[in-house]
């Protein structure tokens, strides 16, 4: 993007799921165009993990990673760390604070108030938008939602679900907004055809209720392949309600039929099975969607957040979440109508590559920046 170079902040909590994937390949994007990038994340999220993402990440973020004490809920860190944060943006004369999630938004715009003359923007990915707004905590950060809206040059929707769903929990955003879907990089959209012991089903994502994975175990108990024999599935992923997984498998006699291979990178585990499936009882826009759809795996999954964007001309097939039934016959669909099942996957495919492509996410954003900037 041709015109002046800017020094931009990005601030989050913990580089960890869809929320780091978006920061981490925005700030390889705009440190490839010329731009100055720093990060901001928690003090506290220092396990190895965690510390071989930021590593990998800081030859990009030129203007350094600074921790500062960011607490899941509320903590004495809400309040020195948006004034940390206001420090370092003056000291590294930063053009652009820009906050991901309800914890690095509240920071980012919190940074601005006594006058800086940075432009704060937003990305909630999701966040904020999970909390019900009858709960004391959702009213809470609502209503910080609302008080900080005089700080916030621009909100990013990642969709348009989100963008929908923040007006009716918060009320319609006085600053500017706009919907960038999340993109993925060239490469991703090679296929990633299935090993030869592949399952017929695979599911990645953490191992948690919200996830739906105690509604997957319960529709597969009933799927079969076309010759009657017990349909398999493989779950790549760990989380607190792995416990609960294993008791359910077992209570439904399922032990020889679900293979748990804990967490694993996404791309080469799309090989363990034959068809996705991702059962979520809510989403925002989630990458694991896209790139099991652009690796070209037909993908079972349920009408949550902003699947149906990614589905685009498919949306269709979409199930209902949290519908056992349901899924059961999606899945039950896929394995006896494989052409079908291919024939969606090839339409989806070229889809997302025409609408989903990291080049067009961070130009977009690249090109919000410098409008909000602009004298």
């Amino acid at each position: 993007m041709a015109g002046r170079k800017l020094r931009i902040l990005q601030v989050m909590r913990a580089p960890v799921g869809g929320l780091f994937r978006h920061v981490a390949d925005l700030t390889r994007a705009l440190c490839a165009d010329g731009h100055a990038v720093g990060l901001v994340v928690d003090s506290l999220a220092n396990d190895a993990q965690t510390e071989s993402r930021l590593a990998q990440l800081l030859p990009h973020a030129s203007l350094g990673i600074h921790r500062y004490d960011m607490p899941r809920v509320l903590g004495r860190g809400d309040l020195v760390t948006p004034l940390a944060v206001r420090r370092l943006q003056k000291s590294l004369q930063i053009d652009v604070l820009h906050g991901h999630g309800a914890k690095g938004g509240f920071y980012a715009r919190l940074a601005r108030l006594g006058g800086s003359k940075a432009v704060a923007v937003y990305t909630p990915h999701g966040g904020v938008l999970h909390f019900d707004k009858a709960s004391p905590s959702g009213r809470m950060f609502h209503l910080l939602e609302r008080w900080l809206m005089g700080q916030t040059g621009a909100i990013v929707f990642e969709s348009a679900y989100a963008q929908q769903t923040y007006a009716q929990l918060i009320g319609s955003p006085s600053c500017a907004t706009t919907v960038i879907h999340n993109g993925l990089a060239s490469e991703e959209f090679i296929p990633v055809p299935p090993n030869d012991d592949a399952a017929d089903f695979v599911f990645i994502g953490e191992l948690r209720a919200l996830k739906g994975i105690h509604v997957l175990i319960e529709a597969l108990k009933d799927v079969r392949r076309p010759d009657g024999t017990p349909a398999t599935l493989v779950m790549v992923g760990d989380g607190g309600s792995r416990d609960a997984l294993v008791a359910q498998i077992e209570r439904l006699g399922l032990l020889d039929r679900v293979t748990l291979s804990g967490a694993q990178p996404a791309r080469p585990s799309f090989a363990r099975g034959h068809i996705a499936v991702i059962p979520s009882l809510a989403e925002s826009l989630p990458y694991i969607v896209l790139e099991a759809a652009a690796a070209q795996l037909p993908v079972v999954a349920t009408r949550v957040g902003g699947i149906a964007e990614i589905f685009g001309p498919t949306a269709a097939d979409l199930v209902p979440a949290g519908d056992a039934k349901a899924l059961q016959l999606a899945m039950q669909k896929g394995l006896d109508d494989p052409k079908s099942s291919q024939a969606g996957m090839q339409m989806r495919a070229q889809y997302i590559a025409q609408t989903f492509s990291l080049e067009r996410m961070a130009g977009e954003i690249e090109a919000l920046y410098a409008q909000l900037i602009a004298p």
